[in-house]
């Protein structure tokens, strides 16, 4: 069965980043192995932040940045070598003191199949002590959730 290719993203402008699954992203079953899902999911989410105005260095001179707490990932179809896979993400959720999620969504860019779905919470730490720590006004702004 075909999929829609032009069926809309869940949320109305997702960050898309296009990749193509390579020979050393294939794992020995074949498929692009799941520890390189997470290799993408946080090369696109540390895209977006940078395109929202938040980069490691802005991290480090704010004086707080987000960590991964929880990673909760549905592998729906194999993504094969030579496949190219559109990967969006966008902020789910963000409750203004210390957590929020970031969402993903990966699709075959021929047939619009979606291949996986997951979602990141974050907390936000201090950078010198790592211990949590309220969220800045610039992370606010910055990490609104997607409408």
């Amino acid at each position: 069965m075909r999929a829609d290719s032009s069926k809309p993203w869940p949320v109305a402008n997702p960050f898309i980043v296009r990749r193509v699954a390579e020979a050393d992203d294939i794992d020995g079953f074949g498929h692009v192995n799941n520890g390189r899902y997470v290799d993408w999911v946080n090369d696109i989410a540390w895209k977006h932040s940078e395109v929202l105005g938040l980069s490691i260095d802005d991290y480090q001179r704010i004086g707080c940045g987000c960590v991964v707490w929880r990673h909760e990932f549905d592998y729906v179809s194999p993504i094969l070598e030579g496949d190219a896979v559109d990967i969006a993400t966008w902020i789910a959720d963000n409750d203004g003191r210390v957590r929020l999620t970031r969402a993903y969504e990966m699709r075959h860019a021929g047939d619009g199949r979606t291949l996986f779905r997951g979602t990141t919470k974050f907390v936000t730490i201090d950078m010198k002590s790592g211990r949590p720590m309220r969220m800045p006004k610039e992370f606010m702004s910055a990490y609104a959730p997607t409408v």
